[in-house]
């Protein structure tokens, strides 16, 4: 079986980023949950294309590729998403965190948060924060603690509910 093997993305691998997302709306829904991520395509809904073009440009994408296929997709940015407020000290943020429906089980999103954590080790930043869909039961805040994060406050968003997480990282100094 391949390692799951993490590059800096670019510009142009929004349509790499797109695809895996539209495959994680595809396992989602597959599963029952439409309320997480809805039941479209990224790439068909324009406002959230020009959303991802966005975050590429403002942030860090990073790929996780398996046999040099893209397998997963994770974003970090010194700041949080809409509707989150800063954490009041320097952070870097996850956001769009995914994995092709492919490669589910086998480690790709604890392969990209661990290079979340060591990016941001890396820049000096001693918080690395996260907000995911609450919904569900809490499997993804589980899966979220399992990595390491601590839930640290709820929101909602529309009607649907949400928690940040946090995890701080120790660096040198």
């Amino acid at each position: 079986m391949d390692a799951v093997g993490i590059r800096k993305g670019t510009a142009g691998d929004v349509p790499a980023i797109l695809a895996v997302l539209d495959s994680a709306v595809g396992w989602l829904n597959a599963r029952g949950n439409t309320a997480q991520w809805g039941t479209e395509p990224w790439s068909s809904r324009p406002r959230a294309v020009e959303r991802v073009r966005e975050m590429v440009a403002e942030g860090s994408p990073w790929i996780a590729e398996i046999g040099g296929v893209p397998a997963g997709t994770l974003l970090m940015t010194p700041f949080p998403g809409p509707g989150v407020a800063p954490a009041g000290e320097p952070e870097q943020y996850v956001r769009f965190l995914a994995t092709g429906a492919r490669f589910h089980g086998r480690g790709v999103g604890s392969a990209l948060l661990a290079h979340a954590v060591e990016e941001t080790r890396r820049r000096g930043v001693r918080l690395l924060r996260v907000d995911c869909f609450a919904g569900g039961g809490g499997r993804l805040v589980d899966y979220y603690v399992r990595n390491g994060f601590t839930p640290a406050e709820s929101f909602t968003d529309g009607d649907r509910p949400g928690q940040v997480l946090e995890r701080r990282v120790f660096t040198e100094g």
